[in-house]
């Protein structure tokens, strides 16, 4: 397992192969990562803990406790801590580096 700090929080990377990577992703409560998409990396989110708010282009989903979403490529989309910290699990493809960065909190690019 490696762990990615993150100015929002943090990733605990506990699965990563050829095909798939598995996450646990913890957002601290008020901040939340990039408005973005990918190019090829598909994903799929499950909430652990917390109340994810999921930005997309012209709408949000309020998410609690059990709940999960698919985000195909190209789906301009926005993980939101607004109410407490929040811990996701998240299973995609391996393209960890596909992220393009459209509006970003803490100054990051691609």
């Amino acid at each position: 397992m490696r762990i990615v700090e993150k100015p929002w929080g943090r990733e605990e990377i506990w699965a990563e192969t050829d095909s798939y990577v598995a996450k646990k992703i913890l957002i601290k409560k008020g901040h939340k990562l990039s408005k973005q998409y990918h190019e090829i990396k598909e994903e799929t989110v499950y909430v652990v803990e917390g109340n994810l708010r999921l930005q997309f282009e012209e709408h949000a989903r309020l998410m609690v406790n059990g709940e999960s979403c698919h985000i195909t490529p190209g789906t301009v989309h926005r993980f939101c801590a607004d109410r407490n910290d929040v811990v996701l699990m998240e299973v995609s493809t391996p393209h960890l580096d596909d992220v393009v960065r459209l509006e970003d909190d803490y100054g990051r690019r691609d």
